[in-house]
């Protein structure tokens, strides 16, 4: 059985143990088969919409012996689920606007959840920002290297909480305040788009007199100061 990479195990770290689990974008089932393997949850519903990564995971699921404790859904996102089916859902490996999307699409079943472990490859900024306008929140989130590329994971719970300021939802309100030992580099890769955002947009003298522009260098003056601790 092949071993989480550092990205996964992250994921697997924010499962409430004991939960009801789907595993949605399973790609091979290897986060499923680890949960259930190591005794963090009893059962997941893993899926994926083509086919291939299903019949990857069935293969994964066979030969780890736990076709029992986990089942293979051919399916889109969320409507693959009952509501109530489970209770912790986890999207892994895919755009954070992706993910609006797939949660949006599933309403019911989004309703019944407990939590929400989300590992977006781009697009963490609308990811919490839509987390947010819809009565969720970041409950706990975490930055880690696999393959030397830096990563997110983030933990979302039910419930309420004022929209945080555009940098907070870009950085991560809970990796702010905690200042994660990876956040320096964390800012630092988002402070090196938004400077060659605003290099570009200074080749032309009437982009530099655009809200936009003024916008951008606010966005760069919140990162920086968020820098010094």
């Amino acid at each position: 059985m092949m071993k989480l990479d550092a990205r996964l195990a992250a994921v697997a770290a924010f499962v409430p143990k004991g939960s009801r689990v789907a595993d949605v974008g399973t790609d091979h089932g290897y986060l499923a088969a680890a949960l259930v393997r190591e005794g963090r949850v009893p059962f997941v519903i893993a899926s994926d919409l083509p086919e291939g990564p299903c019949e990857a995971a069935r293969r994964t699921v066979r030969e780890a012996g736990l076709s029992d404790r986990i089942e293979v859904r051919r399916g889109d996102g969320l409507t693959v689920l009952a509501p109530g089916e489970v209770d912790t859902v986890c999207l892994a490996g895919m755009g954070g606007v992706l993910m609006t999307q797939l949660l949006a699409a599933a309403p019911a079943v989004v309703q019944t959840l407990s939590a929400l472990v989300l590992q977006p490859m781009t697009g963490e900024e609308e990811l919490r920002r839509d987390l947010y306008a819809h009565a969720w929140h970041v409950a706990d989130e975490t930055l880690v290297v696999a393959d030397d590329r830096l990563y997110t994971v983030i933990l979302a719970r039910p419930g309420e909480r004022p929209m945080p300021d555009d940098v907070t939802l870009a950085v991560g309100p809970v990796l702010r305040d905690r200042r994660d030992e990876l956040l320096r580099h964390h800012i630092e890769s988002q402070l090196f788009l938004v400077r060659r955002a605003a290099a570009g947009m200074e080749r032309s003298a009437r982009a530099k007199t655009s809200a936009k522009y003024r916008a951008v260098q606010q966005r760069i003056a919140a990162l920086e100061e968020m820098l010094v601790w």
